[in-house]
């Protein structure tokens, strides 16, 4: 008998329906709402940085919300085929692949080294702020969130440094961005002071420049605008698609074939056994 109740839910109808359950999107024939607005409506009047908040937060975002929003979302778009998810999709691109595949071969490599200090840097920022909410005044969280930090996750401090610009030209536009717009009380500005505070005491402690880099000035931006942090990660991802779709395409205008992360001829250095023979061994 439970057999059959069971055959006859699976070919209720509403059962189908109710497969998947969604707040975003409401459709039917000839109507389409995303979060309740229609999209005819939506279509001409709200730009695209409106429409990620919308779809991941649930409502249109104020125009300098918007405006925050586009500018992180524009900042980290590209760095050129010496970044791994760029260089992948190039030479995806020169195997025969389609452009779809191309550019999930690269996105598919942000992951926690390459792509995920933004998300690791809203955490570090807000376990700081934390801390200065426990009582503990700016300076002295800074340097207990590091410490933590350090002892529990590792010792590299996402955000900050960079291995190819001594000032990542990206980030003092950002934070200055952020920090007129919390002079207009558009946003509170407790995540930009930290993130200099940060910036002050590595630069104190390696007595070197420990620049902010895009991922700790991004994730300034998605912490005041109250992203979670695993957000971040994936407004990194949708960012740099747009660098991935150029680069794949002029790729595959310019051509090549089977193209490597080295150039033909130039060879890895080896560090294993000497040549040798195979040895004879037994028939068994």
């Amino acid at each position: 008998m439970t057999q059959t109740n069971d055959a006859a839910q699976d070919l209720d109808p509403r059962h189908a329906q109710q497969w998947w359950q969604t707040d975003i999107i409401d459709m039917h024939p000839g109507e389409i709402r995303y979060r309740g607005y229609p999209i005819e409506e939506l279509i001409g009047q709200v730009n695209f940085a409106d429409m990620v908040w919308l779809m991941t937060r649930g409502e249109l975002p104020s125009r300098a919300q918007s405006t925050l929003l586009e500018a992180a979302l524009v900042s980290a778009v590209d760095h050129g085929p010496q970044a791994p998810s760029i260089a992948i999709a190039r030479m995806a691109m020169t195997c025969g692949s389609s452009l779809n595949n191309a550019m999930a071969s690269a996105v598919n490599v942000l992951d926690d080294v390459h792509g995920g200090a933004g998300e690791q840097a809203v955490e570090l920022y807000q376990r700081i702020l934390a801390l200065q909410n426990e009582g503990h005044p700016l300076e002295a969280a800074v340097s207990e969130g590091i410490a933590e930090w350090q002892q529990t996750r590792t010792k590299i401090i996402p955000g900050f440094g960079h291995r190819f610009h001594p000032v990542d030209p990206r980030g003092p536009k950002l934070l200055s961005l952020v920090e007129e717009a919390a002079a207009r009380n558009e946003v509170a500005g407790s995540f930009v002071a930290i993130a200099r505070e940060i910036e002050r005491q590595l630069i104190a402690r390696k007595n070197k420049p420990i620049p902010l880099n895009i991922d700790g000035a991004t994730a300034v931006i998605y912490a005041e605008l109250g992203f979670p942090a695993p957000l971040a990660r994936g407004l990194f991802c949708l960012s740099r698609s747009v660098g991935i779709l150029a680069h794949a395409w002029e790729q595959k205008c310019q051509g090549g074939r089977n193209k490597g992360p080295i150039p033909k001829g130039w060879l890895w250095p080896y560090g294993g056994p000497t040549p040798r023979s195979v040895p004879e061994r037994d028939a068994r």
